[in-house]
């Protein structure tokens, strides 16, 4: 009963917008996510850090879910700043029954558990770099409560966080999560967002107790990265 973590497949099957042409490895990227993800089995759980699809709604991502649901095991699903199709909970899981998807499930100010752990996250949002209005507070604001919504959900388990902006980098940090992180004791961090020449500016290994891992696809060579065995 393993846990892997993956981020930003960037699956285009319903709406055509392939990364290929970003070059470097992501050239036939959908042939690696498959060798790569070939290592999940039933009794796993597989968490998705955000941009899953192109889609730009429910119906458009059908094709990419089709994809994602033959997958093996459990997939938790976390938002990315393009996963444009992202709709209510209630919705997607409506959606899911309609297709008769099985096994996918929202992160979204809650928890999922593991092994006597909890998975938490959610998107989470570059606020420094945003700071064009009251629309961007309001988003960052909301991303707070959804993370500490989730935080707080998971009670004494110690908890494992994902989110899909990274919450520090080379050159930036986002205090407000890194302090939700702290006070909850979180000691692992998971995220993605990271391409290409970006790797270079991920934090990674150990800060100020927090163990940080980028997970984006790309930067794995497709291959989810094992959390626990």
């Amino acid at each position: 009963m393993a846990l892997y973590a993956i981020g930003d497949l960037h699956l285009c099957l319903g709406a055509p917008k392939p990364m290929d042409v970003f070059g470097g490895n992501w050239t036939g990227y959908m042939d690696k996510l498959k060798d790569g993800l070939s290592v999940l089995r039933e009794e796993d759980t597989l968490v998705l850090a955000g941009d899953l699809s192109w889609a730009l709604d429910l119906q458009q991502s059908a094709n990419d879910f089709s994809w994602i649901n033959q997958l093996p095991g459990r997939k938790i699903i976390l938002k990315g700043n393009h996963d444009y199709w992202w709709t209510t909970a209630t919705k997607f899981y409506n959606f899911c029954a309609e297709n008769s998807f099985e096994n996918l499930f929202v992160l979204n100010n809650n928890h999922y558990e593991y092994n006597g752990y909890a998975i938490c996250g959610t998107r989470g949002w570059f606020y420094e770099e945003n700071r064009s209005g009251a629309h961007d507070e309001k988003v960052f604001k909301r991303e707070l409560m959804r993370l500490e919504a989730s935080l707080q959900s998971a009670g004494a388990l110690p908890k494992i966080v994902f989110l899909h902006y990274p919450p520090k980098y080379k050159g930036y940090e986002c205090p407000e999560i890194i302090e939700l992180m702290n006070k909850y004791e979180v000691r692992q961090c998971y995220y993605g967002h990271l391409h290409g020449a970006s790797h270079g500016l991920a934090i990674e290994g150990l800060w100020d107790g927090i163990e940080y891992k980028l997970i984006s696809a790309d930067k794995l060579n497709f291959i989810p990265h094992l959390i626990f065995a």
